[in-house]
């Protein structure tokens, strides 16, 4: 019996190469398959709700809403990458000197930050951390900024308003007016455009036309930033990380909370294939031993299920389900059982029965109660493999359809709410405005592997129906 299976595998897969569209819909689903198990296998279940869920602001290095690194192919220019430089690590361009200051119990420490910046845009954002110890008064900090050009920025001193203080450098109004009242001392009276921000105004190749139509351009070259802070106490100190957040970052870019997208979409997928699959295959199994045995046993027994059939073919499938989400907290599997329950009287049962009608009465079963086979024996060994081939096709072509509503659910809000799911992600895309503010990255990328999923199961079903069904082969 296993070799004629083997046997009938490997026929079906033979004859399905055959056809370009179970090529296809192999191809697609064997890179589907080797996402799923490449995500397991380098990003745990547990590691991975741990990064999605950003605790401890570990993604507070990443730049908000950056593009996809690939974006910018489309472009058509060097978009900025982030640019990290902390004066607690070694890390390169940056040194720190710590002078005593004769007579007092006040220290001097300077912080030289060197980096060069040579790409076609602005920063999205920069912020300064600082990381202060001290007994009773903060240190005093002034920041000196040395453009490529030359050009030297000096900001006013500054206290820190606690240990571990941050200067949201662009967005700061107080960097804004003194870079403003740099450009108007440097080039007198000059009316600067109200839409120029202070990243413009840093990295910007300044012209006083420039200034005042508000177009700048990027100055490319070498940049010194330098923290000079006054520290009182012998025990105090500072460190500052200065942070240059670029615009595009790995190979799906973040969302709004700073988030790496590819978390998310590399999960999606063993979620997306086990749900629809899971729900595919118990829901037609289902189907397949309920029309079996009401076809078979006639009565009573099969005008019931034929009645229930009816009465889950009008009631609306989504709703129940969008009622039961917003009244119960579930998870993933919860939603699983769900969607199987309210599937399992569903349209497939009606055309089970009609083949079950047809086989029952074909000579071999006639044989098989004349030799005493029981009701069980002759509906699980002899009825249900015949009709299953037909139904093959049918329980691969379901699967998109349970996937796309596990994903309508989660962009409803209604799914999974730990789960990072292809459908999570088109609900934050929509909560945070993507298509308005223009991250079509955000809403393309969980699309397109919604649409290759649907287009791989659809290739393969059609190609299996016209292998169990010749009629077919002929259109």
């Amino acid at each position: 019996m296993s070799k004629r299976m083997e046997f009938g595998i490997k026929a079906t897969l033979k004859e399905l190469l055959t056809y370009k569209s179970g090529i296809l819909g192999i191809a697609i689903l064997v890179f589907l398959i080797g996402l799923s198990i490449y995500t397991i296998i380098a990003l745990p279940y547990d590691q991975a709700i741990k990064l999605w869920r950003g605790a401890g602001g570990i993604w507070l290095d990443n730049p908000r809403n950056a593009l996809p690194e690939w974006w910018e192919i489309f472009v058509g220019k060097k978009l900025p990458r982030t640019i990290i430089l902390d004066s607690r690590t070694a890390t390169f361009g940056v040194s720190k000197a710590v002078t005593p200051v004769a007579g007092t119990n006040m220290k001097l420490v300077t912080i030289n930050y060197l980096f060069e910046y040579n790409y076609d845009d602005f920063p999205s954002e920069m912020n300064i951390f600082f990381y202060a110890k001290y007994q009773k008064d903060p240190p005093l900090v002034k920041l000196t900024l040395k453009k490529p050009s030359g050009d030297t920025i000096e900001f006013p001193r500054f206290a820190l308003k606690a240990p571990n203080d941050t200067l949201y450098y662009s967005i700061s109004n107080d960097v804004l007016n003194t870079l403003l009242s740099h450009y108007v001392s440097k080039y007198g009276k000059i009316n600067i455009s109200d839409n120029l921000s202070p990243l413009e105004l840093t990295f910007g190749k300044d012209t006083a036309e420039g200034l005042e139509k508000g177009t700048l351009d990027v100055e490319k070259g070498v940049y010194r930033l330098t923290i000079e802070a006054t520290c009182f106490g012998e025990d105090s100190d500072i460190d500052a990380r200065v942070v240059v957040y670029g615009k595009v970052y790995g190979p799906a870019g973040t969302d709004n909370l700073r988030r790496p997208l590819e978390i998310a979409l590399l999960w999606g997928t063993p979620i997306a294939l086990a749900f629809g699959l899971t729900a595919s295959l118990v829901t037609s199994l289902l189907q397949l031993i309920i029309a079996t045995i009401g076809a078979w046993y006639g009565g009573i027994i099969d005008s019931a299920i034929q009645r229930v059939t009816e009465v889950y073919m009008i009631l609306p499938f989504l709703p129940f389900l969008i009622l039961i989400a917003a009244f119960y907290q579930i998870n993933i599997w919860v939603i699983l059982v769900t969607v199987i329950v309210l599937s399992i009287f569903g349209a497939g049962i009606k055309s089970t029965r009609a083949l079950v009608l047809s086989i029952k009465e074909y000579p071999y079963i006639e044989a098989a109660r004349t030799y005493g086979a029981s009701n069980l024996r002759i509906i699980f060994l002899y009825i249900i493999p015949k009709i299953l081939p037909p139904i093959v096709p049918g329980l691969i072509s379901a699967v998109p359809g349970y996937v796309f509503l596990e994903a309508a659910l989660s962009f409803l809000g209604l799914g999974d709410p730990f789960l990072p799911t292809w459908g999570k992600v088109l609900n934050d895309a929509q909560n945070a405005g993507a298509l308005y503010r223009g991250y079509y990255y955000w809403v393309l990328e969980p699309s397109i592997l919604l649409m290759l999923t649907a287009f791989a199961f659809a290739f393969l079903g059609f190609a299996l129906d016209r292998i169990v069904n010749p009629r077919l082969r002929e259109m």
